[in-house]
């Protein structure tokens, strides 16, 4: 599936619950609607005033091309889309985000652990290291760090998200890690949003293996509570 995720900041001058309440309540019945949107979730942060984000909306196609008629294209953190429910929400979008201050990625989502959606989630937005191409990034995430990831204690799902245009992405990849309670959260990846000091040996082997791939100084983390707002029938 393809998916665009969306960091979301507020627009100057308005609370965080100020922003959530339009976003979820005036924002979101449209969002759902948007044409070619097949899932929608959205994730409001468990700690407001420590957050990087004050949200993260996600909207998934099955089809690349419906995603760029309602969204745009990958390299620009704004789009002018044509579509009825995409042009209304758009239009909605500049009542209450700060829409060039928020990034975003289009890319395509693959489950390596496919559990059930869970209340819980640690987003991580990842950036290689400088001497590294992306494809060398893309195969030693994939090869090496996913299968360490999968081993962590408590972890309910976990999906990786790549660019569909990597030469214009803000950002190399998304791994997304979901827990069905917090203690299992903080328990596994720790409750700082940058780093942790893990007792466990499968927590040591992840944390020292992300140091072989990553920019940590560049990594963006988002902790919060995902509610799936739209999706697809279980038949289909």
């Amino acid at each position: 599936m393809y998916r665009h995720a969306a960091f979301l900041v507020r627009q100057a001058g308005m609370t965080h619950e100020a922003f959530v309440e339009h976003w979820q309540h005036e924002h979101t019945p449209i969002a759902r609607e948007i044409e070619g949107v097949v899932r929608y979730l959205t994730t409001t942060p468990l700690d407001p005033e420590g957050a990087t984000f004050d949200g993260v909306a996600d909207l998934y196609f099955d089809d690349l091309d419906a995603l760029h008629d309602a969204l745009g294209g990958e390299g620009s953190r704004d789009y002018d889309p044509d579509k009825e429910m995409a042009a209304k929400a758009r239009e909605d979008v500049d009542d209450f985000l700060a829409v060039t201050e928020r990034p975003r990625l289009i890319g395509e989502e693959h489950a390596h652990i496919d559990g059930p959606d869970t209340r819980y989630r640690r987003s991580i937005l990842l950036t290689r290291r400088p001497e590294t191409s992306h494809d060398e990034f893309r195969d030693y995430w994939l090869d090496e760090h996913v299968p360490l990831v999968r081993e962590l204690p408590g972890l309910a799902r976990y999906t990786a998200t790549l660019p569909t245009a990597p030469e214009h992405a803000e950002f190399d990849g998304i791994a997304d890690l979901y827990f069905a309670d917090l203690d299992a959260l903080w328990a596994s990846t720790g409750r700082e949003t940058d780093s942790y000091d893990p007792g466990d040996p499968k927590q040591v082997a992840v944390r020292r293996d992300a140091t072989e791939f990553l920019d940590l100084d560049a990594l963006r983390q988002f902790v919060g509570e995902t509610t799936v707002q739209k999706d697809r029938p279980d038949s289909e």
